[in-house]
């Protein structure tokens, strides 16, 4: 992806929105949003209203199925002839926006190497004490650290009955799926005070004028309630109540988690076409003037703008190619 990044980043991205009348801005986690007031269905209106000036027409309500015997794409059962066809027939997660990642069969019986599709950016399942997801079911974990292996995603996740969903643990998605994949298990680690080392918060709670543990990690350090709860919920009462054990999990605290959310619940997916079967244009080998972009492609990014961006790049690149090859 390195080259596409770079041949359209996500400055000419900004820039190309504001010329066709959407401004952004960088919000404080760098991220870029539209500015305040303009909703998502204005910037797709916006889109749709510049292509079509520019003479792209859209075609509602059809479906890919096949090649005829010339490789002709077969779309509600005419084949159409074409210089060139570009898919960008997406994932296999939110089916409902018909983004169900059936085509891949299709790609597959044509000799296309494809992978098998994986949630990525999804919630992940843990097996909560009963007690405790009853009291903190929708509770956020805010401002901590998770780790898996030795990647490290700073954040906040959201306690579900499900387990956790939220930016610091959608991050780690390439790390969990490995781990689950090779032992059908996935250990990660909070630090619920990324910004404090360990002896800073072993000194903060030895030197505390409170006496009860409780009171220390709430008044001292700031901890919520539902944090607090995990030690004492997954903590015996002597490691609870020992300085030394007690910051140490403070700073890592392991969770297994069991499995991810479905498919068809995820954010995003890895899998599709196989990265190999691509030429560096994302031309498909096996069948020339005929392209694959977005994300059928199998290649995996955190949510929050990331996959839009690769997305997009990747449609200028290839564009920008058949054009040089045209001229």
């Amino acid at each position: 992806l390195d080259e596409a990044l770079t041949s359209f980043t996500n400055s000419d991205f900004r820039n190309w929105l504001d010329h066709i009348g959407i401004s952004t801005y960088v919000g404080s986690s760098k991220r870029v949003y539209p500015k305040e007031g303009i909703k998502p269905i204005e910037v797709l209106n916006v889109m749709l209203k510049s292509l079509k000036e520019k003479g792209v027409v859209f075609k509602y309500g059809h479906t890919f199925s096949n090649w005829d015997a010339a490789n002709n794409p077969i779309i509600n059962d005419k084949a159409i002839q074409a210089d060139y066809t570009i898919f960008s027939l997406g994932g296999a997660s939110w089916k409902v926006t018909g983004s169900d990642g059936n085509w891949r069969d299709t790609f597959t019986n044509k000799g296309i190497k494809t992978k098998m599709f994986q949630a990525s950016n999804c919630g992940y399942q843990i097996d909560w004490e009963p007690d405790f997801i009853k009291k903190h079911e929708g509770t956020p974990l805010k401002n901590i650290a998770i780790t898996c292996n030795t990647t490290v995603q700073k954040g906040e996740a959201v306690i579900t009955t499900f387990g956790l969903e939220g930016n610091a643990i959608y991050g780690l998605s390439p790390q969990i799926r490995a781990q689950l994949d090779a032992q059908a298990k996935a250990t990660v680690c909070i630090d619920f005070k990324p910004s404090l080392s360990l002896e800073s918060i072993t000194s903060k709670i030895k030197s505390s004028g409170f006496k009860n543990t409780t009171q220390i990690l709430k008044k001292e350090l700031k901890l919520s309630s539902a944090q607090i709860d995990l030690f004492k919920t997954y903590l015996s009462k002597e490691s609870y109540l020992n300085t030394t054990s007690l910051a140490e999990h403070i700073k890592k605290f392991p969770l297994d988690i069991i499995n991810t959310a479905t498919i068809d619940e995820a954010i995003s997916t890895v899998g599709g076409i196989d990265l190999q079967a691509v030429t560096s244009h994302f031309e498909l080998k096996e069948m020339p003037t005929q392209f694959c972009i977005g994300e059928m492609l199998d290649w995996d990014a955190p949510t929050g703008g990331y996959l839009l961006q690769a997305s997009a790049s990747i449609g200028v690149f290839v564009a920008t190619y058949i054009n040089e090859k045209e001229d």
